[in-house]
Formats: C-alpha cells, sequence, structure tokens
C-alpha cells in the first residue's frame, strides 16, 4: 500500500519506518525542514535503539522518503496516518490544534478515496472533529473514511513493539476501513481488536492510566515498606507472581515520566470531566507520582544533614533506559529541586546529555562518565537503570567520592553489600 504519515516525529518516525519495512511504500511528511533534511542525509533526529539502522535499510530500497509537501503525500496515499504532537495544556487537556492543522490541509489535499487514521493519542471524540472538518473544507466531492489506530510504542523498545505487538487497535465506521487496516497489518500475524472510534480512543488513554496506576500503587507501598521495615523488592516479587497482577510495572522508584504517561493521564482525568465524572482514583496516581520524586530530595536532605554548596553526582537522566527523551523525567524535577536548595549538580547519562543541556544550561556539569560525575561528590542518586550502571567498580567510586552515600532511586543495587564496602545506602521501599 502507499501510505502517508504526517508527523516525522518519535510516533510517526518509528511508525513509517515500520511500515516501510513491511513492504509498503512509505512517505513521512512534516513541515520542519531541518527534520527532514536531517532525515534525508541519512540522520536520525531521535535515540532509539535499531532505528537508524531501519530508516536506512528502508530508504536505500525505496520503500522510505521524507518531505515537507505535505499536501502532494497526501494526494499519493491509500491511507494516511495523523501523527502529530498532542502537548498538555495547562488545565491537562490535550492541545488539538495540530490535529485541526492536518485535518485541514488533509479536506484541501484529497482528490480520491482516502483512509485519514489518527495515530496520534487524543481525547475521545476527536474522530468526529477530524471527520467534520474533512467533511466542511474538502474542494473535491471524494469519499473519505476515519479511523484511529492508537499506539502502544514503549521508547527504548519501539521496533520490537510494533513488529511483535500484544494487539492491534482499530476504531472503524465502515468495513472497508475495516479490511484496508487488517490487510495492512497483515503480516504482523497478531491479535486485531476492532471497536468504534470512541472505543479506540478511550483504549489508548485506559490503558496508559492503568500502567500508571501500578507503578503509583507499588511507590505508595514502597513507602509503607520504608516505615514498617520490609523490603520492598520482596514485596513486588510475591505480589507479582499472582497471574491476575503480574510482575510488569509493579517496580518501585522515584516515579514514571516521558511524554505519555504523564500527559495521558492528565488528558485522561480531564476527559472524564469534561464527560460529567470525576475520576478521583487518577488524581491521586498523578499526585504520588509527585510525591515520590520529592521523596528522592527529602532522602538526600536527611542523608546529607544540609543541601545547601552539597555536590551532588546524577546517574541517569533519560525518563528510562535505551531513550535520550528527558520529557518529564523524574530526573529533571528532582534537578530542580536540588538546585533550588542551592546544591551543586554534576551528571552522567549515555544518551540524554544534550536533551539535558538545553534544559539546563551552566547551571549543573555535565561529564564523561558515572565516576566524573562521582568525584568530589557528597552523594550520588541513582535516576535510571541503564546498563552500565549496574556494573560499577565500587572500590574506584568509593576512592573519588567525597563521601561514600549511594541514593539507589531504582532499586538496582544489593544494600548489603555497599553497607559491607562502607557506602552509606537508601533505596526507595527498602529497610
Amino acid at each position: 500500500m502507499k501510505l502517508t504519515i504526517i508527523g516525522a516525529g518519535y510516533v510517526g518516525l518509528v511508525t513509517g519506518t515500520c511500515f516501510a519495512d513491511l513492504g509498503n511504500e512509505v512517505i513521512c511528511a512534516d513541515n520542519n525542514g531541518e527534520k527532514v533534511e536531517l532525515l534525508n542525509r541519512g540522520g536520525i533526529p531521535i535515540y532509539e535503539p535499531g532505528l537508524e539502522e531501519l530508516v536506512k535499510k528502508n530508504r536505500k530500497n525505496g520503500r522510505l522518503s521524507f518531505s515537507t509537501d505535505i499536501k502532494e503525500a497526501i494526494r499519493d496515499a491509500d491511507i494516511i496516518f495523523i501523527c502529530v504532537g498532542t502537548p498538555s495544556r495547562s488545565d491537562g487537556s490535550a492541545d488539538l490544534t495540530g490535529i485541526e492543522k492536518v485535518s485541514r490541509i488533509i479536506a484541501e489535499s484529497i482528490d480520491s478515496y482516502k483512509l485519514v487514521v489518527e495515530k496520534s493519542t487524543v481525547p475521545v471524540e476527536t474522530g468526529e472533529w477530524v471527520k467534520k472538518t474533512i467533511e466542511t473544507f474538502k474542494k473535491h466531492g471524494c469519499e473519505f473514511d476515519v479511523a484511529s489506530n492508537p499506539e502502544f510504542l514503549r521508547e527504548g523498545s519501539a521496533i520490537e513493539d510494533f513488529m511483535s505487538p500484544d494487539r492491534v487497535v482499530i476504531g472503524v465506521e465502515s468495513k472497508k476501513a475495516e479490511e484496508m487496516l487488517r490487510q495492512l497489518y497483515e503480516p504482523l500475524d497478531t491479535k486485531i481488536v476492532v471497536t468504534n472510534i470512541k472505543g479506540a480512543e478511550i483504549i489508548k488513554h485506559a490503558s496508559n492510566s492503568f500502567l500508571a496506576t501500578k507503578i503509583s500503587f507499588i511507590n505508595a507501598v514502597s513507602n509503607i515498606c520504608e516505615k514498617a521495615g520490609a523490603d520492598i523488592n520482596t514485596v513486588a516479587e510475591a505480589i507479582g507472581l499472582d497471574f491476575r497482577i503480574n510482575r510488569h510495572f509493579i517496580k518501585a522508584g522515584i516515579g514514571f515520566g516521558g511524554s505519555c504517561f504523564p500527559k495521558d493521564l492528565k488528558a485522561f482525568i480531564h476527559i472524564s470531566e469534561n464527560l460529567g465524572y470525576s475520576f478521583d482514583m487518577l488524581k491521586e496516581v498523578e499526585k504520588i507520582n509527585e510525591t515520590q520524586k520529592e521523596l528522592m530530595v527529602r532522602k538526600a536532605a536527611k542523608t546529607l544533614w544540609n543541601l545547601p554548596d552539597k555536590v551532588i553526582g546524577v546517574w541517569g537522566l533519560a525518563f528510562k533506559p535505551n531513550t535520550d527523551d528527558i520529557r518529564s523525567a523524574p530526573s529533571v524535577d528532582i534537578i530542580k529541586r536540588l538546585l533550588a536548595e542551592r546544591a551543586k549538580i554534576k551528571v552522567f547519562d549515555p544518551a540524554a546529555m544534550e536533551n539535558t543541556r538545553a534544559e539546563f544550561g551552566d547551571r549543573i556539569v555535565y561529564c564523561r562518565d558515572v565516576y566524573e560525575a562521582a568525584r568530589d561528590s557528597d552523594c550520588v542518586i541513582l535516576m535510571t537503570e541503564w546498563n552500565e550502571f549496574k556494573e560499577i567498580d565500587w572500590h574506584r567510586l568509593k576512592g573519588v567520592m567525597r563521601q561514600p552515600v549511594i541514593l539507589d532511586g531504582r532499586n538496582i543495587y544489593d544494600p548489603g553489600k555497599l553497607k559491607e564496602m562502607g557506602f552509606r545506602y537508601e533505596g526507595i521501599g527498602r529497610s
């Protein structure tokens, strides 16, 4: 099939590249000329394992191209995927101006039947607005369908998630749209859940909100464990062995971040209120997540006595491993709080240094590795569980630190081992 992906950001670029790898002819269209130029030179604007190689492969075989001519790309396509951003407004609702602008461009460009698919995460009823907008402003009498096909890509494993999904969700209003999307996803040989457009829109928000709930639940339990003298790792392991619950997303830490969970949680709360339901449980999930970051700052203050002029090394800046994304990352909020307490911050992350520099400028010190970040530090705070942070020369580390203090924000280290070596250790929910 001929596909046009509007928006060459994280979702659009991964989606378009993977569809091309499945044998489709794909154009990723974006109005950001610099980004398109970079992609046409063989560069990649984001860090995602395996993506650069897949883009090069499919550009070489002619199945993947990039363009700023959005209208021409629309006219060439059988299916158009809308993959533009839907950032949060100050009240938590999603800003849909990008979706509206793209819908207008589609309306002005289509001259034959097109299937228009929402891929961006959008509030329920957005599909209706897309349909109304295209119907109102289209210049030709051609037919079209609107569908919803939410993405469930995890940063750091997006290609695997696309190629081996748990399920594909499609929200459609016509048999033709359903058949086209079934044909498109047929090579993946996975369960396809078919519903209406509103159902698909709700599934995306409900899924992310439920996963966020699991994280905040185990973080709340970790605080109880810490006060009671229990170990959250053992508690979580036992809970996770219950097949009704499972082990995924019940790992205690400093909270969730990224471009999806915080934004989608706020949006679902706002959607629910607009529909006349106060989703108080999700408000508490959000509150627990914010509290978890504040607790880490309190741990630092308690362990070091006073924070002003203390040197704190930070290991990990991205909201999760295998990405350079610091959007809503717990590390960003924690560093801001520490700076407000007049602590001095040294940081290292394998991939997110450039994005962090854009956020903090010269207010913090950027280091080449974990040991430089720890040198002359009063403590080290682990924020992101990159694999390379799991293999530390502790004797070397102790020798370069001013005070041998480890604050383990992801519970990846052995407290007994570190205490035996003379470190002061604090984890999350560990006695």
